[in-house]
């Protein structure tokens, strides 16, 4: 097996990532997110105008009969609550039974105790199908430290190495940064896209792993459904800056161009490497 440092890149081209948001626009997968309470609305409306159906189901009596129904479900560790912490765990359980893919976001893993201990008893009950951080929070599940709250303290590429290792036990790896690397075992793909007032806006990251959950309700290779996720949100930032004053008009823009976002377009204009 190649080293993470001299990867053999995935067989995955900006087609199949059309394609890929093609078949999502067609089968509009329902995500349900056990989420942190910041981002609910922002997530909701990003998977709307992506074309997904949202469902912020996260109380332990109906989280796992929804799981059971869901296409994809995420897990979000943004605001942990004990109640919420129980729905996420019959949650996984029951979509691991049911065969239907959940998404872990370790938001702030490793510079808090409590959530940094949930990740392994979550990955325990069923690996996920997509593991997606910045490159602190996937450094900290992999046994680092973490980063300074929610922001990263590593890039991209001092993350490479733990995310193999990780995605070695089965999840794709998605680590979010100026250049974004998803890697499963050794396969890696570079999205080049994006522009830095994702950053200033709270949340977009989060939709991110959401979009993640729902991309993979309707694809089965979760490598290219990661990608195709990421892939999707940066062209319609890239798109939605360029009609931007700020973060403010951005954020509205970026709902917009999600919406408008045509497979062609998103083939025309995604930077895989």
């Amino acid at each position: 097996m190649s080293d993470i440092s001299s990867p053999t890149h995935a067989a995955i081209d900006a087609a199949a990532v059309g394609n890929t948001l093609h078949r999502l626009r067609e089968r509009s997968p329902l995500v349900q997110c056990l989420t942190n309470n910041v981002v609910m609305g922002w997530t909701a409306n990003v998977l709307l105008a992506a074309g997904a159906a949202p469902a912020m189901v996260d109380n332990p009596r109906e989280a796992g009969e929804f799981a059971a129904v869901a296409d994809g479900v995420l897990i979000n560790l943004g605001t942990p609550q004990d109640s919420t912490i129980a729905a996420m765990k019959v949650a996984v359980t029951t979509a691991a039974d049911a065969g239907t893919p959940w998404v872990l976001d370790p938001v702030a893993v490793g510079g808090l105790s409590w959530r940094t201990g949930l990740v392994p008893e979550l990955i325990q009950l069923e690996p996920p199908a997509v593991i997606r951080g910045n490159a602190s929070e996937i450094m900290a599940v992999a046994g680092g430290s973490g980063g300074r709250g929610v922001d990263a303290i590593d890039s991209p590429e001092q993350a490479a190495l733990p995310a193999r290792q990780l995605s070695l036990g089965g999840p794709v790896v998605a680590v979010s940064g100026e250049v974004d690397h998803l890697v499963h075992h050794d396969r890696l793909v570079r999205v080049r896209n994006g522009h830095p007032w994702m950053t200033k806006v709270t949340g977009v990251g989060c939709a991110l792993g959401a979009l993640m959950a729902a991309f993979a309700g309707v694809e089965d290779d979760y490598l290219l459904a990661a990608v195709a996720a990421t892939a999707t949100l940066t062209v319609a930032a890239d798109l939605a800056a360029e009609n931007a004053r700020g973060p403010g008009s951005f954020a509205m823009n970026l709902l917009d161009e999600l919406s408008l976002l045509e497979p062609d377009t998103l083939a025309e204009r995604v930077r895989l490497a």
